[in-house]
């Protein structure tokens, strides 16, 4: 057992050693292995995991440059904002399982946003970063500036204008430690977030135009070219927290490489993994086996992959705590 790691990590090396906790630490193991030949990772985020506080140890990912760049959903990009600006007006429900409609509805009456046993709050998380990030979407429009989401959301963090409202350590914000370092985002289906929905109703009430945020066909074009600048040497990896868009939108950005763009000397994804509770048997992409990946040109037949099937709350941040040698 190593002396330079942690307490965190010399618990894992003595007790995870069998089923899912092998898993995790082969794909922890496997992760650090990629970064020491040089390697670079993409790390995918999927459900609410912004909310379920991953910045605590995704912020020392990125501040130690354990990852490349980043593809999330809309909501794990305002998310964590929200938490970072709002968390004392968080309202925990431990009891969500036994929860009526009825309850649910008083919920509601109350202003505040229920994601499994944490609500937030809609006046002090929803519309405080409404209110700022208007402005800077009325700025860029009138401007003649067009952004991506994550673009605009670093203008708002840089900016000072939120620090007022911080109720956490900054620190333990992934997306100030992004905003920091410039770290590459892209946020596939951003429409369907909050922020998302608040740009699209000013767009129908013609205050502002779609345009000026830009889309999901740019963020693949920007992908792309990001991917061919960065796929030398190691390579890059992919690490994926839960199944959905976060991690299938950005994974075929090789097969549309090789196959529709004709450049057949693109790497394959040169490491992978997926923390996820996905059932491969009902079809779902999301529960789909690593090997299915080859058949569709994402993986190499020799590329390293690992599926832990777990609950990504506890697994993530336990395999951030070792290759962080905490």
């Amino acid at each position: 057992m190593s002396n330079t790691r942690g307490p965190i990590s010399q618990f894992m090396e003595r007790n995870y050693l069998h089923f899912n906790a092998a898993a995790m630490m082969d794909a922890a193991k496997g992760y650090e292995t990629h970064l020491d030949e040089g390697g670079k990772m993409m790390i995918t985020l999927a459900g609410a995991m912004s909310t379920a506080e991953l910045g605590i140890s995704l912020a020392e990912m990125i501040r130690q440059d354990k990852v490349s760049i980043i593809s999330c959903t809309g909501a794990n990009l305002e998310e964590d904002i929200m938490n970072l600006v709002a968390h004392s007006h968080y309202k925990r429900v431990p009891n969500y399982r036994d929860l009526s409609p009825q309850d649910e509805w008083d919920l509601l009456e109350n202003h505040y946003n229920r994601v499994t046993d944490t609500c937030i709050p809609e006046e002090e998380a929803f519309r405080r970063l409404q209110k700022h990030i208007q402005k800077i979407w009325m700025d860029a429009e009138k401007a003649g500036e067009r952004y991506f989401p994550h673009e605009f959301m670093y203008k708002m963090l840089l900016s000072g204008d939120l620090e007022q409202y911080y109720e956490i350590d900054p620190k333990n914000s992934w997306m100030l430690a992004a905003a920091e370092k410039n770290l590459p985002i892209v946020v596939p289906g951003w429409e369907d977030s909050t922020m998302g929905n608040i740009f699209a109703s000013y767009v129908m009430k013609k205050e502002l135009t779609a345009t000026t945020v830009k889309g999901g066909i740019e963020y693949m074009g920007w992908l792309a070219d990001w991917y061919i600048a960065n796929s030398g040497g190691k390579g890059i990896g992919f690490f994926q927290i839960g199944g959905g868009i976060a991690g299938d939108f950005p994974i075929c950005v090789v097969p549309m490489l090789y196959q529709d763009m004709e450049m057949e000397n693109i790497p394959f994804w040169s490491y992978f993994c997926q923390i996820s509770d996905s059932t491969t048997s009902y079809g779902s992409y999301s529960g789909a086996v690593p090997n299915e990946k080859i058949t569709w040109g994402k993986l190499d037949i020799h590329t390293p992959k690992f599926i832990v099937e777990s609950d990504a709350t506890i697994v993530a941040p336990l395999m951030f705590a070792w290759i962080l040698k905490q």
